[in-house]
């Protein structure tokens, strides 16, 4: 019978041992939550840029964040948590430029309503200076 180098048997109990850790370590990968706070987070965004006039100043911006939540909605269904929370952050940024779009075509729209008034004003002003009285 042959002897075992005890050196060896311990250096194959050792790779052993490292096998069984690294693969207990691979067989309990953390999990994925499902993203609710950010799901909650995105649909508020979007609400928001609903009622900033999304719809009338930015609809590409508006249909493109939901769009993407009814994606985000449908992975959460699959249970695809990193792809929920991805597709809902994606959203929620889309939402946030329709909403300040919206707003910054507001801004405009009042900004030539009072330059335009401003010329009105003007040229009364400019027909009762030539006007004798």
């Amino acid at each position: 019978m042959k002897k075992i180098d005890s050196n060896k048997s311990y250096q194959l109990i050792g790779v052993a041992v490292a096998v069984a850790i690294f693969m207990t370590g691979c067989a309990s990968a953390p999990t994925i939550p499902a993203p609710t706070e950010q799901m909650a987070l995105s649909r508020s965004a979007i609400s928001s840029a609903g009622s900033a006039g999304g719809s009338e100043y930015a609809p590409v911006q508006l249909k493109s964040a939901m769009d993407k939540m009814d994606s985000a909605e449908h992975a959460i269904g699959e249970k695809d948590y990193g792809l929920a929370r991805r597709l809902a952050e994606e959203a929620q940024v889309d939402a946030q430029l329709a909403a300040t779009t919206a707003r910054a075509g507001k801004a405009q729209k009042a900004a030539d309503a009072l330059k335009q008034s401003n010329q009105v004003l003007k040229k009364e002003l400019d027909r009762n200076a030539v006007t004798p009285q």
